[in-house]
């Protein structure tokens, strides 16, 4: 479909035909990954505030014209956009089973757009790429570097560098670690606290103590054909101490000591594992991948407990409600599933998105909201507490990069992977006493 051009000063006659699959990409990885950085003042004057929203300025300062509206360009995405899907399944009995929920709902309200901090995408099924260790603390990927973004200071800072072989700091890891890596293309990464971990195309895992100088660990942790490291979980054990969890493409979960980075288990499965999630109790984990049913399974031996039916197609994300008795998968068939833990013969409910598979969610802290963002476009905000009957759905264009709450559950930060307009979107979450923004 031949898309109208739009003229405005910034661009000499647009076409948006022309530049859909940089501008507005597909679920396929079409993204160029070597975006260019803009000039600081330029970057300043290309972003979006809230102020400037109310006024009528698009968020993602898009200079939508006459010609061709947002709203016929979002009528267009949505007929043109093609999912990826590793199955060939039926779209009409699986819309019947899906839940009925209202949108319009107001949750979080945009508050910046920042359009130098550019997520960049390795994998094209991998979300997982946008963290935020408190409200003022955002860590996301751009090329071979991981970015540390202040909203406080308005400051950007790199912390983590894989463009060339990472060095440990720690001196005993150098001669048996560090050989045969180079420069690691990050698939996945993980923050919490002050550790980072970011995992790589080649199955690397790269530990970083962010109150540290230099690099922890950096190992390939499998030497599979196939060793993508496809999601890492960070997580106290029951017993106190942290663990690392990884999900490869070489059917194995791994569990690692944050401190001496010691394999303390491996869990062999039947497939590629694309996820994992543990249980607030630390006693469970679920375990998705390259297949339609999911497993629940014991997070101390990995032996399966249930196995989750439903689903068709393979699931890419999956979380725990923080009570520990619900939990949500995404899945290429775009639908997010809920369970309960007392009762997983079936599915609890199921959630459809508009466009596309559901590549990753979240949780809030106090467990009020859940996150579940496509691969492009949209993110859906669920309140939990209405039985995810209604919901706020935040309408975007680009592709995807990953979603994270604050801890503190003010603030959800978004990642859009675009040459053009990637950006890092901040929602604030909304409040009775609006006078308390001036102060934030």
């Amino acid at each position: 479909m031949a898309l109208v051009e739009y003229m405005d000063d910034e661009f000499d006659a647009v076409d948006f035909d022309d530049d859909e699959e940089l501008l507005f990409g597909r679920d396929r990885g079409g993204l160029d990954s070597d975006s260019e950085n803009d000039d600081d003042m330029e970057s300043k004057e290309k972003d979006t505030t809230a102020g400037q929203a109310r006024n009528g300025k698009d968020i993602q300062g898009i200079p939508w014209g006459l010609q061709f509206t947002r709203e016929k360009y979002r009528e267009a995405r949505l007929q043109q956009y093609k999912n990826y899907e590793n199955l060939e399944h039926s779209r009409e009995d699986l819309d019947k089973e899906c839940r009925e929920f209202q949108k319009g709902r107001r949750f979080y309200d945009f508050r910046l757009n920042k359009r130098s901090l550019k997520s960049t995408i390795v994998h094209f099924q991998l979300r997982n790429l946008i963290w935020a260790t408190s409200k003022h603390d955002v860590y996301l990927m751009q090329n071979f570097c991981v970015l540390h973004w202040s909203p406080v200071s308005q400051k950007v800072s790199q912390v983590l560098n894989v463009n060339s072989p990472p060095p440990p700091e720690r001196t005993s890891f150098a001669s048996s670690y560090s050989q045969g890596i180079g420069r690691v293309q990050i698939s996945t990464m993980c923050v919490r606290e002050n550790l980072l971990v970011a995992g790589g195309f080649q199955g690397e895992m790269v530990c970083k103590n962010l109150d540290q100088p230099g690099v922890s660990y950096c190992a390939k942790i499998t030497h599979d054909e196939n060793a993508i490291t496809n999601a890492i979980e960070i997580y106290n054990s029951p017993s106190g101490p942290t663990r690392l969890m990884t999900s490869n493409n070489d059917a194995v979960v791994r569990v690692f000591d944050a401190e001496t980075f010691a394999v303390l288990g491996r869990f062999c499965y039947c497939w590629p594992v694309n996820h994992t999630s543990v249980s607030p109790d630390c006693r469970s984990i679920v375990v998705v991948g390259d297949n339609t049913e999911g497993l629940l399974a014991d997070a101390s031996s990995g032996k399966v407990i249930a196995t989750l039916k439903g689903h068709l197609d393979y699931s890419f994300a999956s979380a725990w409600h923080p009570d520990g008795r619900i939990f949500a998968t995404g899945n290429q068939d775009t639908t997010c599933r809920l369970w309960d833990v007392r009762n997983l013969s079936s599915s609890l409910a199921i959630l459809k998105g508009r466009l596309g598979a559901i590549r990753s969610l979240r949780f809030t802290e106090d467990g009020r909201f859940m996150a579940m963002a496509e691969p492009a476009d949209f993110v859906h905000v669920f309140d939990t507490r209405q039985d995810f009957m209604q919901s706020q759905e935040i309408d975007l264009f680009g592709e995807i990069a990953g979603i994270s709450f604050s801890p503190d559950t003010e603030a959800l930060y978004i990642g859009v992977a675009d040459r053009i307009y990637g950006s890092l979107l901040e929602y604030n979450r909304c409040r009775e006493n609006w006078y308390l923004d001036s102060f934030v």
